[in-house]
C-alpha cells in the first residue's frame, strides 16, 4: 500500500458513545440530503480517484453500481411511510440488492448508515452488516467484512468514522470504533478500537503508526475540508511532540 509508518505513543481510544453519536448525527444529516445528491457525491469520489469519464464510472464500475442500489434502497425505506408502498419498496429493494450481490459480490443492506462519498475501489467478497455505520468519504477495497462480532459488552457492530481507508481482505468485527482518517491495512483482523489517524495492521491487528489515510482518500476540495485540516494539524503536532 506504500503507507508511511510513524510509530509513537497513543492516546486513549475514542469513546464509543461519542463517536457513535457523531456518526449518528452525520447519517441523520445524510438522510436529509436528496437521493441525487448522495449518488452524486459517490460518483465524484471515483472522479477524484482518477476515473477518466462518466461512462467509465456509471457503466463499468461495479462498486458504483452497488452504492447506487444501496442509496436508492436506503432512501426509499427512509422516506416511504405508506404501509403498502413501503412493503412494495422493501421487496423491490431486497430483489435489487440480491441481484447486485450476485453480479458484483458486494453486500450492503439498505439498513446500513453510510455517509456521502462512499468509494468501493474493487468488487468481490464485500460484506457490510445491516447495523454498521460508516462516515463520509470512506474507502472499501475488495474482500472486506464489516460485521457483527465480539462477546458480552463487546458484542455488536463497528462504527467507522470519516475518511477511513479499509484495505483488501480486512475484517472489522465487534462493538468497536474506527476513528476519523484511520487506515485498516490489507488482511488486518480488527477487534479493538482504532484511534483517529491510526494505522492498524496484522492478525490480530495492532496500531503501528499515525500517518492516517490522507494519501489514500481523495475527494473534491479536500484541501479545504476543515475536519481533514484539523486531523492533519493534529498529526503534525503529534510528530513534533514525538521528536521533542
Amino acid at each position: 500500500m506504500g503507507m508511511q509508518i510513524h510509530a509513537s505513543a497513543w492516546e486513549e481510544p475514542p469513546n464509543a458513545s461519542t463517536i457513535a453519536g457523531a456518526a449518528s448525527s452525520r447519517t441523520d444529516g445524510c438522510r436529509q440530503q436528496s437521493l441525487t445528491r448522495l449518488i452524486y457525491f459517490d460518483y465524484r469520489r471515483y472522479c477524484a480517484a482518477g476515473a477518466r469519464n462518466a461512462f467509465s464510472v456509471i457503466a463499468l464500475t461495479q462498486g458504483f453500481w452497488a452504492s447506487f442500489v444501496f442509496r436508492a434502497s436506503h432512501w426509499l425505506l427512509a422516506h416511504c411511510r405508506v404501509p403498502v408502498l413501503r412493503t412494495i419498496a422493501k421487496a423491490g429493494s431486497i430483489l435489487l440488492q440480491k441481484f447486485i450481490e450476485i453480479l458484483t459480490g458486494i453486500c450492503i443492506p439498505a439498513r446500513c448508515d453510510i455517509g456521502p462519498g462512499l468509494y468501493i475501489g474493487h468488487f468481490g467478497g464485500i460484506f457490510v452488516d445491516s447495523e454498521a455505520r460508516l462516515g463520509a468519504n470512506c474507502n472499501i477495497a475488495q474482500g472486506v467484512t464489516i460485521g457483527k462480532g465480539g462477546r458480552g459488552e463487546l458484542h455488536g457492530v463497528p462504527v467507522v468514522g470519516d475518511r477511513v481507508h479499509v484495505g483488501a481482505n480486512a475484517v472489522i468485527l465487534g462493538k468497536i470504533t474506527i476513528g476519523d482518517d484511520a487506515v485498516i491495512g490489507p488482511g488486518a483482523v480488527v477487534m479493538n478500537s482504532v484511534p483517529p489517524r491510526g494505522v492498524a495492521m496484522g492478525n490480530p491487528a495492532r496500531v503501528v503508526g499515525d500517518s492516517g489515510s490522507f494519501e489514500f482518500v481523495h475527494y473534491d476540495d479536500m484541501e479545504n475540508d476543515p475536519a481533514r485540516k484539523r486531523q492533519l494539524q493534529g498529526q503534525t503536532e503529534r510528530q513534533a511532540s514525538a521528536k521533542a
